[in-house]
């Protein structure tokens, strides 16, 4: 009986860690994000944003789904490409993941093309110059919860289109 109910147990923490591992709740998305990136800025969850909208967009499991980074010479660094990463799964590790060497265009801090991994339609989001202007506050403002809630309720940080 000791033998059967250990087993179960086994099971049930496996299938939790499973669960722990998919950063599905605010706190779980901060520590992964400073984890990855060293620290929580308001650039990572804009990322996670990003990446979330097209995981949904695309109906994606973890691992299906290719990003291609346009990072701009303007930008203060390429931080929402590793938002991007933990949201999509994508790595650099896996050739899922790429910066680009072209630059963004003008006005733009970054572009970003997310694709399914087997080739197909996909999604291209812009962020726009304009949207540092309302991050920048909320890095020196708010903390990492504060600047989670922030970005996930501030609309009109992306552009979003569908690219064939």
């Amino acid at each position: 009986m000791i033998g059967i109910k250990g087993r179960l147990l086994a099971i049930v923490l496996a299938g939790s860690c499973v669960t722990a591992a998919s950063a599905e709740t605010p706190d779980e998305w901060i520590a992964l994000g400073a984890r990855v990136h060293g620290a929580f800025g308001a650039f990572i969850p804009l990322g996670i944003k990003i990446g979330l909208d097209a995981v949904n967009r695309l109906n994606a499991k973890p691992r299906e789904l290719t990003v291609l980074y346009y990072d701009s010479d303007t930008s203060p660094c390429a931080c929402f490409a590793d938002g991007i990463a933990i949201a999509t799964y994508a790595s650099v590790g896996q050739r899922t993941l790429t910066i680009a060497p072209e630059k963004a265009p003008p006005g733009v801090a970054a572009v970003i093309v997310i694709r399914p991994r087997q080739g197909g339609p996909g999604f291209k989001y812009a962020i726009p110059m304009a949207a540092l202007a309302k991050l920048g506050p909320m890095n020196k403002e708010l903390d990492p919860r504060g600047r989670y809630d922030a970005v996930m309720a501030t609309e009109g940080l992306f552009q979003v289109e569908a690219v064939p």
